[in-house]
């Protein structure tokens, strides 16, 4: 029973080592010349103004989660309309388009939602109890 895992042992302990290895040798060959540029913030090209420890909008981080669920969305479309017509041809058209519908449904369903509770609004409105 033990003998089944030594493959495996020996491929984690191989992983540990190369990984220990390879940082190592980038230690070891690397140029290390701190200026105070490098050892600032990096705000994509601008100088950096304030401290680095701030309140961030919470909106960027669910507009971006709404785009990748609809992005992904389209990942799934795509397939499926290139494969509608074998389907079609296999007399299964019908059912292919009806498993699309639902599936659109249930994500405008979801962007209703979304939509709805008010989280698309930059300015987001007050809520009332």
């Amino acid at each position: 029973m033990v003998t089944e895992f030594a493959g495996v042992l020996v491929f984690i302990i191989v992983g540990i080592l190369f990984l220990a290895i390879s940082l190592l040798l980038a230690r070891l060959f690397r140029p290390h010349h701190p200026t105070p540029a490098k050892l600032s913030t990096y705000e994509c090209g601008e100088q950096p103004v304030g401290q680095a420890w701030i309140r961030f909008n919470n909106r960027f981080y669910l507009i971006a989660l709404v785009f990748i669920i609809f992005d992904v969305e389209i990942m799934f479309l795509y397939p499926w309309g290139a494969a509608f017509r074998e389907l079609v041809a296999k007399n299964l058209g019908l059912y292919a388009f009806i498993d699309m519908v639902v599936f659109i449904g249930i994500l405008l369903v979801g962007l209703a939602y979304v939509w709805r509770k008010g989280d698309l609004a930059w300015i987001k409105p007050q809520q009332r109890f």
